[in-house]
């Protein structure tokens, strides 16, 4: 029967495994032969590198794995080279994939992971292969477009918003006179999603974020120092949310302030954190306020234990669909999440290296708050809890062998 291989690639999220569940499930009851699983993605393919899942999964490792975090199978950050100027990579994966009979591949990422999609089943097309490739999202980021939302925003956004209800209930312990002013960074390159979570913090029990501030606007130091100068004034307790992305008028990362040199990945990406301890910094140095860095960094992407029901199962349904699509003839698409438990497909090439960020009429300026309209949105992707599995009093995870 038909042998089918998944990887995963890029950043990890809470759910990224919960894909792979949908994706072995849907397989086994396609009754495929063989259910491989690329070890580090396309990079670790390359080398050779796989195991069958039919092999090291029965049931209770299948609920287990629904509650690692991180990538089971190992993720990587490896961008194909056009096939125009590199044959050679491209003839080495078909290569190995005629070698076991694959004729289905799914990939789980974010955009440079729909790139590999779109890349090899371009290839595939003009090179008269029958191998079928499906793309399915993952990112916490939440910039994929055409589909509503991505696997992976919703837990990691429920775990900023409990997080921070958390930080502020710590900071407003103390009724000082000059309150601690406490800066968290949250990962968002250009796009602002897991910020915008911060809002999801306040409810009935918690005042929320004094201010949220995301890539999509510029950022202003002089009004955001006077906004913790008034906010310091008024209140015991001061906390804000920053993207880790956000940017002054000339297009320098806040980041960057003090460290030009920043690093940069295989995609070109610079690897950007420090502007939560740079903006604590300043206004340490200018209003002598006690000030408290906190950068989420990994934490937001890996705390599976605080993962939304709602998310794990759309992420396990978009693996399944994947499945479904490939056996229907489709290939060179991904799968799309709409609202209201209705799913879609969509071509990739309206999707690989295309970023969505937040509609601008859901912030609100002025405030540095969101709007209602994204309170709407995300609420519901973060509903629902699927509990732990517990030994020695700690979370217990599926480990690759």
């Amino acid at each position: 029967m038909k042998n089918i291989i998944v990887g995963q690639s890029g950043g990890p999220t809470a759910v990224i495994n919960s894909s792979v569940v949908g994706v072995y499930e849907a397989a086994k009851e396609l009754g495929s032969t063989h259910i491989y699983g690329m070890v580090h993605g396309i990079e670790g393919f390359l080398k050779g590198e796989y195991i069958d899942l039919k092999d090291v999964l029965d049931e209770e490792k299948v609920e287990l794995l629904k509650r690692t975090p991180s990538a089971y199978l190992g993720s990587c950050r490896y961008k194909l080279p056009p096939f125009e100027k590199d044959r050679e990579v491209y003839e080495k994966i078909f290569s190995k994939l005629d070698e076991l009979e694959i004729e289905y591949f799914f990939y789980i990422g974010g955009n440079d992971s729909m790139d590999t999609i779109k890349m090899l089943s371009d290839y595939a097309k003009e090179n008269g292969k029958s191998q079928r490739f499906i793309g399915i999202p993952k990112t916490i980021d939440n910039d994929l477009p055409i589909t509503d939302h991505c696997p992976g925003y919703g837990s990691a956004v429920k775990y900023i918003a409990t997080s921070l209800k958390e930080i502020i209930r710590d900071n407003e312990s103390f009724g000082v006179e000059k309150p601690t002013v406490c800066i968290v960074e949250i990962m968002g390159r250009h796009a602002g999603w897991l910020t915008a979570g911060a809002a999801l913090a306040k409810g009935e029990d918690c005042c929320g974020v004094d201010a949220i501030y995301l890539p999509e606007e510029v950022f202003d130091i002089d009004e955001f120092k006077a906004r913790v100068k008034h906010l310091a004034e008024t209140k015991s307790s001061v906390v804000i949310a920053v993207s880790e992305g956000i940017t002054t008028a000339d297009g320098k990362f806040v980041c960057e302030i003090g460290a030009e040199n920043a690093p940069v990945d295989a995609f070109g990406h610079k690897q950007l954190s420090g502007c939560g301890k740079t903006l604590a910094d300043i206004i340490h140095n200018e209003f002598g306020l006690k000030t408290r860095a906190i950068e989420f960094s990994t934490l937001q992407r890996a705390a599976t234990h605080l993962a939304s029901l709602t998310d794990i199962n759309e992420a396990i349904e978009v693996g399944k669909l994947a499945v479904k699509a490939a056996d229907e003839g489709k290939t060179g698409m991904m799968i799309t999440i709409l609202r209201d438990n209705n799913y879609g497909i969509y071509d990739i090439h309206d999707i690989a290296n295309v970023e969505k960020k937040i509609p601008t009429e859901w912030i609100d300026s002025e405030n540095k708050q969101m709007k209602n309209e994204y309170i709407e949105y995300a609420r519901p992707l973060i509903k629902g809890e699927l509990l732990p599995i517990f030994k020695d009093g700690v979370v217990c995870h599926l480990i690759r062998k």
